[in-house]
């Protein structure tokens, strides 16, 4: 056995993220689209004794494979995506929402007769009290795959493909054999729903959970036995015609076994697990597109299990961004300072929580004692405090050539650094709008310099339900006096 002791350094593996742009995807496999309906639940209904979930927010994601392309899209890949809708809304709503994150869907067929597969979870604070599903396990009609085998054909040559099945009919074995001629010298991944491996015959890796490698297997495994768990993952490889296996653990991480080499483990990170909805999309996905970009097999698990593990800390089926890999591969796995796609879904992962999320923003230029009271009373009116702070060129704009005074790297450093801030991002416009439309605050803040109706982002707050708070500044504490005093020609006591 080896360790990831034998594996690769962070910085190869980071190398390896770099290069991930451009690669090209073909994700054929089951398309589902997740609705989450999240609210605050206050009391049990008078009809049955069932909680009444007071809705809050409704969100919709891709699921299945459909996720499973978003993640290689948000990593950098250039994907095509395979599969069926129905002639439904729920198939349009999907369509609509691969088209948002830059996903090609010409090779998604729309079945008239068949709906949507889609999950709905009802939430209440941060548990799921219910899920309904709408689904056909049925197999595809032959024609339609063959039509959707076709499309996909007409695509570029991919530098991976991923066949996510969730045995809901797309992935048969006829439709299999159809994709497999069209890899080329590509590398093939599967992350599997179905006993026989065979019918995967010549993939490059396959990717199943304890659950599914008990269920190819045909009895139970013990999790911490890793030479068992080992040796029975070779012999399926072998019989089933596959490279290597690469088997999720949960928290335990994953472990990489070939069909003719040394098994190695590769251990999770140990972190607070919220949800593990999507975890297993993502870990694929960062395994294709990390292969695609020639990366070594052992390379290209270490990086999935890094994206695993930073989507587990995400409520529901959530795209983790690359700089969220990056900090977990550097071992800054709570690291702060955010772009605005990643705060974005961290935001509707607190919000999927129950979490109050409160938002104020402003230059922060000379961190001063002003600023400190303005954010400590900021954070007590909710549970996650968000700060946003113009970037250098929008300082410019708004304050003159001669500022910022400090950087903006250094600017959110300094913030990020604060324990009651719970997240630090950079904007370059002169206003905050399109960073609060990300974020969708429960709480806006600003100082008492401000009237509620000067505060941008007011009407979109109140619209989603929340609120606007002034917080009185303490007096004569500003960045401008500071500068004065520093130049001379302020006041000195």
């Amino acid at each position: 056995m080896s360790d990831i002791e034998d594996g690769n350094p962070p910085e190869a593996l980071l190398a390896i993220l770099e290069r991930h742009a451009g690669v090209r995807v073909w994700v054929v496999g089951d398309l589902m689209l997740d609705e989450y309906v999240m609210g605050a639940v206050d009391r049990i209904s008078p009809e049955a004794p069932v909680p009444v979930v007071r809705v809050r927010d409704t969100e919709y994601r891709l699921g299945g494979a459909a996720n499973v392309a978003r993640q290689a899209a948000v990593l950098g890949a250039t994907v095509s995506l395979a599969g069926a809708v129905g002639a439904d809304p729920a198939g349009e709503q999907l369509l609509d929402l691969c088209n948002t994150s830059g996903i090609d869907t010409r090779a998604v067929i729309k079945l008239r007769g068949r709906a949507t597969t889609r999950k709905l979870r009802v939430l209440g604070h941060s548990q799921q009290l219910l899920r309904l599903d709408w689904e056909s396990a049925a197999a595809c009609p032959a024609p339609s795959m063959a039509s959707m085998v076709s499309k996909l054909a007409r695509e570029p040559a991919p530098d991976a493909i991923i066949l996510s099945d969730y045995a809901k009919g797309v992935l048969t074995p006829e439709t299999i054999a159809a994709v497999m001629p069209l890899r080329g010298a590509a590398p093939l991944i599967v992350d599997p729903k179905h006993r026989d491996l065979s019918r995967y015959r010549g993939a490059t890796a396959v990717t199943p959970n304890l659950r599914e490698l008990e269920a190819a297997a045909g009895g139970p495994l013990d999790p911490d036995d890793v030479e068992s768990l080992a040796s029975v993952a070779r012999r399926l490889a072998a019989k089933a015609g596959l490279e290597a296996l690469v088997v999720t653990l949960g928290d335990r991480g994953m472990l990489l076994v070939p069909a003719d080499g040394p098994h190695v483990a590769v251990p999770a990170v140990k972190r607070e697990v919220y949800d593990v909805t999507g975890a297993g999309d993502t870990a694929v996905a960062a395994l294709g597109v990390s292969l695609g970009a020639r990366a070594p097999l052992l390379a290209a698990v270490q990086i999935a299990n890094a994206a695993a593990g930073v989507s587990v800390g995400q409520i529901g089926a959530v795209a983790v961004e690359p700089s969220s890999i990056r900090n977990a591969l550097a071992a800054r796995p709570d690291e702060k300072v955010l772009g605005r796609d990643a705060l974005a879904a961290r935001a509707a992962s607190w919000r999927m929580a129950g979490r109050r999320i409160v938002f104020t923003n402003g230059c922060f230029d000379l961190l001063h004692s002003g600023h400190l009271s303005l954010l400590e009373s900021a954070a007590k009116l909710g549970d996650v405090l968000v700060l946003a702070i113009n970037s250098d060129e929008s300082v410019r704009r708004l304050k003159g050539a001669e500022r910022p005074l400090v950087p903006q790297a250094e600017r959110a450093a300094l913030l990020a650094a604060l324990s009651f801030v719970d997240a630090v991002t950079i904007f370059d416009e002169d206003t905050p709008l399109e960073t609060l439309k990300a974020v969708r605050p429960h709480v806006l803040v600003k100082g008492g310099d401000y009237r509620p109706e000067q505060i941008v982002g007011r009407e979109l707050v109140e619209a989603l339900g929340g609120r606007v708070a002034v917080v009185p500044l303490v007096p004569d504490k500003s960045t401008s006096a500071l500068v004065e005093r520093i130049r001379g020609t302020g006041r000195t006591g």
